[in-house]
């Protein structure tokens, strides 16, 4: 999984057991924890402060405003839950699926807006405080194109990556939705209010998928379940305006998210040598650090070398492989979650945010042909979703797509 899209660099400089011993996909790589990000600092310059990755919700008290130039789903802190929910639409003309789109986006707007509010009128959303709520809202490609919507032209589905072995049921869809919250209760609450708001304007459902956070103290970095911290090297403000938003214009303050749901094999995993384990990272899991820093937060150098001539981070490492400078210098910014839908599926819900999901593509292929992380990764569903701009305190999410 692509990861290590952090801290500006300059742009130019083990055999294991896999699931149920099979020789594991020949690329699940794009998005374990080589220090990504998966918990973002606050990065819109309003109200919010950019900075490194920390996890946790802001003070209690406050509500997140729903309403901004961009979607609080993105700007905000990283919540300790997230629930994500995938709808379609009929296919119909073209003309009567934008009237369809412009009555769902409209439900959408009107229930989030209220469910973050400070005092949501659901009767179980109150007595705890401000819900704390943050969401997105995005358009699938195909919807997109079907459509004639004014989206980012390079917005489109990615291709197959080798090993995966995605599920077309828990994959893509014409709307994705993702709500953060401090709790699950909170969710589920939203999660319904949304479905239901949907469905009354035609949005059928066609998957959903819940996620969390380990409990980590304010400031630090969180750990996914291979016990690797996730979250390192986020971008920060000036590099997130250049490679995660939009160009300046009609999608500048929009998004493109892409979603994996890779399935872990713990167990595997950890029955490798701590040694082992750094080494098919690139970083130390005890404390975050670059095998080739002292730090936590130290910018990995791939090019160091041993006294016997062999790279301090592996050729096969995750970090390695998923640096920005074999990329150009571009960054993602991570936000991704741990799930846990049973015993035997367990793993990582990768969700990062380009401004061009063929950074996501490069990335994922050279994983796909070297990542040491490979053997324990099953990629098993796939989206990507173009994030609108926010809506202003008297619109509606999409007024830009008809432009």
């Amino acid at each position: 999984m692509p990861t290590e899209q952090g801290n500006a660099q300059d742009p130019s400089r083990p055999a294991a057991t896999g699931f149920g011993r099979r020789r594991a996909l020949l690329a699940a790589g794009a998005v374990l924890a080589a220090g990504v990000g998966a918990a973002a600092d606050e990065l819109a310059r309003d109200d919010r402060t950019a900075g490194r990755a920390t996890t946790g919700a802001p003070p209690a008290e406050a509500a997140v405003p729903f309403h901004g130039a961009r979607q609080a789903g993105v700007t905000a802190s990283q919540q300790p839950a997230t629930y994500l929910l995938s709808f379609d639409l009929p296919q119909t003309s073209a003309a009567t699926g934008r009237k369809a789109l412009r009555s769902v986006l409209g439900a959408l707007t009107s229930t989030l807006a209220t469910a973050a509010s400070d005092a949501p009128p659901d009767p179980r959303l109150q007595g705890g405080g401000a819900t704390r709520l943050t969401s997105l809202v995005g358009i699938g490609p195909a919807l997109a194109a079907r459509l004639d919507l004014n989206v980012p032209a390079s917005l489109e589905e990615l291709p197959p990556f080798p090993g995966d072995r995605l599920d077309p049921r828990r994959s893509n869809g014409d709307l994705l939705v993702q709500l953060c919250a401090a709790d699950r209760w909170t969710l589920t609450v939203v999660a319904e209010l949304v479905g239901g708001a949907a469905h009354a304007v035609g949005a059928v459902p066609r998957w959903t998928q819940s996620g969390f956070l380990p409990h980590t103290t304010p400031g630090t970095t969180p750990r996914n379940l291979f016990g690797s911290k996730d979250g390192t090297a986020n971008p920060d403000h000036a590099a997130t305006e250049q490679w995660v938003w939009g160009p300046p214009g009609a999608h500048g303050n929009g998004t493109v998210l892409v979603y994996r749901r890779i399935r872990m094999d713990v167990t595997g995993f950890a029955a490798l040598s701590e040694s082992r384990r750094d080494r098919a990272i690139g970083r130390r899991a005890r404390d975050g650090v670059a095998l080739s820093g002292t730090a936590e937060h130290d910018e990995p150098d791939i090019y160091a070398k041993n006294p016997d001539g062999s790279y301090v981070i592996p050729a096969t490492a995750h970090v390695r492989l998923a640096s920005p400078r074999f990329d150009g210098g571009a960054r993602m910014l991570r936000r991704s979650y741990s799930y846990d839908d049973g015993p035997t599926d367990r793993g990582l819900l990768f969700c990062a945010f380009m401004r061009d999901s063929a950074q996501f593509t490069r990335i994922q292929n050279r994983l796909a042909a070297r990542d040491a992380l490979t053997p324990f990764l099953q990629h098993r569903a796939s989206a990507v979703a173009y994030v609108l701009p926010g809506a202003a305190s008297a619109g509606t999410l999409g007024e830009q797509l008809w432009t």
